[in-house]
């Protein structure tokens, strides 16, 4: 996968910044977007410390980098957005020139906290989901995909956990999903499951709240979920 280029939008924040470590670990060339150009260098620093002593044995350093937004999704073939849902549609925006030939892969969940509200709480979303919302804000070229909703940022964020969970991905172009698949299995205890059109991201999205439920209830910070019966092929 050393040919794929994966920016991650909002890759200074918890869960764009977990992504990050775990794919350059994977030797995946990462680009860190921010808005502000200098944050996402400082956290493409920040990888390249964490993973000092991991660097996978075909390569002698890791390709992670840091640009602003819209010129990181500009070079990659790959584009994750992980941002807040109140910076979703802003940063869309400024991006979506950039979009050519790329798949966009939205992480957003509508959670009320975004807002000041409860983290267990839905936002309400016109378009039905975070993603669908995504959908209209983009070219209609550009292939857009639902997926890493439900796994824990902390877990990816710390090397000596492997995360537990089945990322479903949502989404109506299955060669975008056929790219993406092989891109979530360089990260080990991460197991794709294709969940079906778009439109089931409405549902997926609010797996998150639920699971936000669950670690405060046990007291955990890493639940995760996992889809039984599938005989799947590593």
């Amino acid at each position: 996968m050393g040919e794929k280029k994966i920016a991650i939008i909002g890759g200074t924040g918890d869960l764009g910044f977990g992504l990050a470590l775990r794919w350059a670990r994977a030797g995946v060339q990462v680009i860190i977007g921010s808005r502000d150009e200098s944050k996402a260098k400082d956290a493409a620093t920040r990888v390249r410390e964490t993973l000092k002593g991991h660097a996978p044995a075909e390569s002698e350093e890791f390709s992670i980098s840091g640009l602003e937004n819209a010129q990181a999704a500009a070079q990659a073939s790959v584009v994750v957005l992980a941002v807040p849902i109140s910076a979703q549609v802003a940063v869309l925006k400024s991006i979506r020139g950039s979009l050519e030939g790329a798949i966009l892969v939205d992480t957003t969940v509508p959670l009320a906290a975004a807002l000041g509200g409860k983290p267990t709480r839905m936002l309400g979303v016109w378009q039905g989901s975070a993603a669908a919302q995504a959908r209209e804000f983009v070219p209609a070229a550009t292939p857009v995909l639902a997926a890493f909703h439900n796994v824990s940022a902390e877990a990816l964020q710390d090397l000596s956990v492997t995360p537990e969970c089945d990322i479903l991905v949502c989404g109506d172009d299955e060669a975008a999903k056929q790219i993406l698949f092989p891109l979530v299995k360089l990260i080990p205890g991460l197991r794709p499951i294709d969940a079906g059109p778009l439109e089931m991201s409405r549902i997926v999205e609010t797996i998150t709240a639920v699971l936000i439920s669950v670690n405060r209830r046990y007291r955990v910070h890493h639940a995760g979920i996992r889809i039984t019966g599938l005989d799947l092929k590593p």
